[in-house]
């Protein structure tokens, strides 16, 4: 009875607004003796949202407003590996580092890691043509020999987020009005299907056979909306939680990688039935000798606090790229959480603080691909390295399912190159990036 109650009598939640920035809004400084309005073009042509932590420089007005002359930032963080030597040839031209300038930059024996988004199986369009090609490409199996042989030095996968389709709720309403069937094998067979899943962990075991792949949740996941979101369980996929190159990941996640990393240890779990020693193949062969590449740090998400920072900034002028950019100079990935971005309550720490600048930063689910080399203005004291420049690689990824794309990053020089899947007659991979 309550059931049936809920699901007729129910009102459903407003839509999510897609903007909170008006002409009208006003920026407020606060601290624990109070509040005080920003006012001036200083402030008027920056890029703030709720919760950034700042100093503003300036005077108090008659009106009590205090009129800002200059802002501060804390700036990019610490960079670890900052000694670590980038590719000599790269240029402060974004447009030459990704495609055709990797081939006279990269190097036979240098790795790349594979960056995808939203491939929404069992979504209502779904891309199930492109996914079959996305796995035979990172295992080598599709293409000509330059094809082959890139997709050998491919060290790994990372799947940023939306592996799995919304819910349409079409099934879930229908079953409401008509008659309660008897339900088998624990789910209602009217209103639920495994095959999504089903098929996802079929992708994911080919792929897991010859990388490491490491997968996030992501807003259309069967995973707890609030962040952290915490990883999605491995007994969901079937052959591929057996192999130790699977790894579900929290979102946000950092992943590092040293030269360790690239020599890929046996599966502990070659024993059980359909797993192997599986070891990261380069150029055919299981690289089993310690790489001189240097170490990367990688950070990233699906996207959920950069597709909430939107809704607070006027467009144009500001992008999603600049406000990438201002979270690493803010050293904060989701500032308006909790506000209105959903996060578990922490005490002590907050998660999201940006203790150290990542090499790569990847931000998954966006309308359209975009990359950026972001370089601090200051050099690193705090390091010891007077010389050297704090530098960062912003990937912004697109949903795979309506793209077809694949970005490769090259570890070392951190140069791209984009993989097209399209398949004739389907709409998925078509639209322009």
């Amino acid at each position: 009875m309550i059931l049936t109650n809920s699901q007729q009598r129910s009102i459903p939640a407003p839509p999510p607004k897609e903007k909170y920035y008006s002409d009208n809004d006003s920026v407020m400084l606060e601290d624990e003796s109070g509040r005080i309005c920003l006012v001036g073009d200083r402030i008027r042509s920056a890029c703030l949202v709720t919760g950034v932590i700042m100093g503003a420089l300036g005077i108090e007005t008659h009106n009590g407003d205090f009129e800002v002359v200059d802002l501060c930032y804390p700036g990019m963080a610490p960079q670890p590996q900052i000694a670590s030597q980038w590719a000599a040839s790269i240029s402060h031209d974004d447009s030459m580092d990704v495609d055709d300038s990797t081939s006279k930059m990269s190097s036979a024996s240098d790795q790349w890691v594979a960056l995808v988004s939203g491939l929404e199986v069992g979504s209502a369009n779904p891309a199930d043509g492109q996914i079959q090609m996305l796995a035979e490409y990172l295992s080598a199996e599709v293409g000509g020999t330059e094809d082959q042989s890139q997709a050998a030095r491919v060290s790994r996968l990372i799947i940023a987020g939306n592996s799995l389709g919304a819910l349409t709720g079409s099934a879930a309403n229908n079953s409401g009005e008509s008659e309660r069937k008897p339900r088998r094998y624990g789910y209602d067979t009217s209103s639920f299907t495994p095959h999504p899943t089903q098929t996802l962990a079929a992708h994911l075991t080919d792929v897991c056979r010859s990388m490491p792949v490491h997968l996030l949740p992501g807003p259309s996941d069967p995973a707890a909306a609030i962040l952290p979101q915490q990883p999605i369980p491995r007994a969901m996929f079937g052959g591929a939680s057996h192999y130790a190159t699977f790894s579900s990941e929290t979102n946000p996640t950092y992943i590092k990688l040293t030269p360790a990393d690239l020599s890929a240890a046996p599966s502990s779990r070659s024993s059980q039935l359909g797993a192997s020693s599986s070891k990261v193949k380069v150029n055919g062969n299981s690289a089993a000798k310690r790489s001189d590449g240097p170490s990367r740090t990688i950070l990233v998400h699906s996207g959920q606090p950069l597709d909430d920072m939107f809704k607070y900034v006027p467009t144009p002028p500001i992008s999603r790229m600049t406000l990438a950019e201002a979270t690493l100079r803010w050293r904060h990935l989701a500032p308006t959480a909790p506000d209105t971005l959903w996060c578990h309550p922490f005490l002590k720490r907050d998660p999201f603080i940006l203790t150290q600048t990542p090499d790569l930063y990847v931000v998954g689910n966006q309308p359209a691909f975009a990359t950026k080399l972001v370089q601090d203005t200051e050099t690193d004291m705090e390091e010891g390295d007077g010389l050297l420049q704090k530098r960062c690689r912003i990937v912004l990824l697109p949903s795979f399912r309506e793209t077809g794309l694949l970005v490769l990053v090259n570890l070392r020089t951190l140069a791209l190159r984009k993989v097209q899947f399209t398949v004739a007659g389907m709409n998925a991979g078509r639209s322009e990036t």
